[in-house]
């Protein structure tokens, strides 16, 4: 395996950013500086990254799965719902990165790679999650409008300013980069409209596109490479371990 691909896979950063990290001489083999990214190396072949070693992990993967209503977003569901996880067939161990709520629909990622998952799910990381929201009592006023692009006070707080724009006279199309439990739900219902009917349709730089409702597809390398400079590969220091998925909370 190429060392790039190893920082990669390993969960370092992204294959660009290992890149420079080889670049900049911060990386080692077998006690040896390296600084060519297409050097081949094994597993057990004592790669470090600033004198810490570096584990090659298994393959990283990113599935992008676009969830029917009724669907709950965990690995597995103690009441026997229908899972994200079951919908998607890989001998990997995937998670979801984030949730949403059982009766709505849309883009939700499943991947093993830990790291990548925090960071796209971190408050801190402001990664823009997009969604198409269907409310009760149209028209939405200018004024409920321009409350949500300002911030709302819910119970936990002022929310941050949301892209707000009218695709019909019950229909909002919404873009925050918070993680709040059920935001869309209190922040439409903070300015008096119901929430009926609440779909993801991008995550980041991804959209949903044409992919069918049920439908899942494995992302391409440069697809996750963009998701992973989307969760601001360099707002944190480069070369932290796989983290665990971190409980997340439902739009």
């Amino acid at each position: 395996m190429r060392l790039v691909k190893y920082l990669a896979t390993a969960g370092v950063a992204s294959r660009r950013a290992s890149e420079r990290l080889i670049a900049e001489g911060r990386v080692a083999v077998t006690g040896e500086t390296v600084t060519d990214p297409a050097r081949d190396v094994e597993d057990g072949a004592g790669v470090t990254l600033d004198g810490r070693p570096v584990h090659a992990a298994a393959e990283r993967v990113v599935y992008v799965l676009n969830k029917p209503a009724g669907v709950v977003s965990t690995a597995h569901d103690p009441q026997g719902r229908p899972t994200v996880v079951a919908l998607v067939r890989s001998s990997l161990r995937l998670y979801p990165v984030g949730r949403l709520d059982v009766d709505a629909t849309g883009l939700i990622l499943l991947t093993n790679d830990g790291a990548l998952a925090y960071r796209l799910t971190h408050p801190s990381f402001e990664v823009a999650k997009t969604y198409s929201v269907r409310v009760d009592r149209p028209p939405v006023s200018d004024r409920a409008v321009r409350a949500l692009r300002d911030g709302v006070r819910l119970d936990d707080g002022l929310t941050a300013p949301a892209r707000v724009r009218r695709l019909g006279r019950d229909t909002l199309e919404l873009t925050i980069h918070e993680g709040r439990n059920r935001q869309i739900k209190r922040m439409c219902e903070h300015v008096g409209h119901r929430v009926r009917r609440l779909q993801r349709v991008a995550f980041g730089p991804l959209t949903l596109a044409d992919l069918p409702e049920g439908g899942h597809r494995l992302l391409t390398a440069d697809e996750v490479d963009a998701l992973q400079a989307a969760g601001g590969e360099g707002r944190r220091e480069a070369g932290r371990g796989t983290r665990n998925v971190p409980p997340a909370r439902r739009p």
